[in-house]
């Protein structure tokens, strides 16, 4: 499997494409990554230095790659936080580009605009270009639960708010949405929710709950359900492989109270996870 992923990259760490590549590389997947920005460290920290790329230079990037004749051969694009309205319209531009050049290509879109607690975090304009032009384009999303909130235009005090949120956005595009994050009513308070919704039917996926809260582990599941969902195309499979591949690296994470994701420490989770957590249907 080929995938090109445009999205930010950070020297030290992991978020972004320095969150997302490894981990299917580790899958064998042949990554080609373009990075929208490279800093030293993720924003967390509260000061980092390096810089962000002009958004000309996703689209010579990408006339690069298609000048190799390879595009045919590209399965699928994964993008993740868009640092301006004009890098979100070159990551389109790619997306477009790639679909033509082979028909079978999807488009896993991590909707990055802000999280519950924290409110929108993106530059203004992004929210909107998510809303009305990458979201439709997208065959698969990956919101949190702020983000599918805010997309779809309904609250999701509830599950069934949540299956109805899904609804509003299958019917805007994507055909399969994975909702991380999800803390409803129904949630136990020592858990934490994700739901999967697809052609093959709508499914939840319940882990418990740790003491972290970590930058990037958004972009490491959004990458590895879009790689199960393209290997088996099954939601189910893939809800529950990305789901269980993340607990462990973040269980793994918690125990040696780092800073940041042990992506490269806890690998084998990817292929094997130490604990499997099946999907449910709802």
């Amino acid at each position: 499997m080929n995938l090109l992923s445009i999205q930010s990259h950070v020297a030290y760490g992991h978020v972004g494409n320095a969150s997302a590549v490894f981990p299917l590389q580790r899958l064998g997947v042949e990554v080609w990554a373009i990075n929208t920005v490279q800093f030293s460290n993720h924003t967390g920290y509260g000061a980092w230095r390096g810089q962000v790329f002009d958004a000309a230079v996703i689209g010579e990037l990408v006339e690069g790659i298609t000048e190799r004749g390879v595009l045919p051969r590209c399965d699928g694009v994964l993008s993740g936080y868009m640092g301006s309205a004009d890098i979100g319209a070159a990551i389109l531009d790619a997306v477009a580009r790639v679909k033509a050049a082979n028909r079978n290509a999807a488009y896993c879109c991590d909707p990055v605009i802000g999280d519950v607690g924290r409110g929108i975090f993106v530059r203004p304009g992004i929210p909107e270009l998510m809303r009305d032009l990458a979201v439709p384009a997208a065959d698969v999303i990956t919101p949190n639960q702020f983000e599918l909130e805010l997309l779809s235009g309904r609250a999701c005090a509830f599950l069934d708010d949540a299956i109805a949120a899904c609804d509003a956005l299958h019917a805007r595009g994507p055909k399969v949405i994975l909702v991380t994050s999800l803390n409803v009513a129904e949630t136990p308070p020592d858990c934490i929710d994700l739901i999967a919704s697809g052609p093959d039917g709508r499914f939840l996926v319940r882990t418990p709950r740790l003491a972290v809260s970590l930058n990037g582990a958004g972009d490491a599941i959004a990458a590895l359900f879009f790689f199960h969902v393209q290997r088996t195309g099954s939601t189910a499979e893939a809800v529950s492989a990305a789901a269980s591949s993340i607990y462990g690296v973040l269980e793994r994470t918690e125990k040696a109270q780092s800073r940041e994701l042990l992506l490269v420490e806890a690998q084998d989770e990817f292929v094997r996870p130490s604990r499997l957590f099946p999907a449910s249907v709802i």
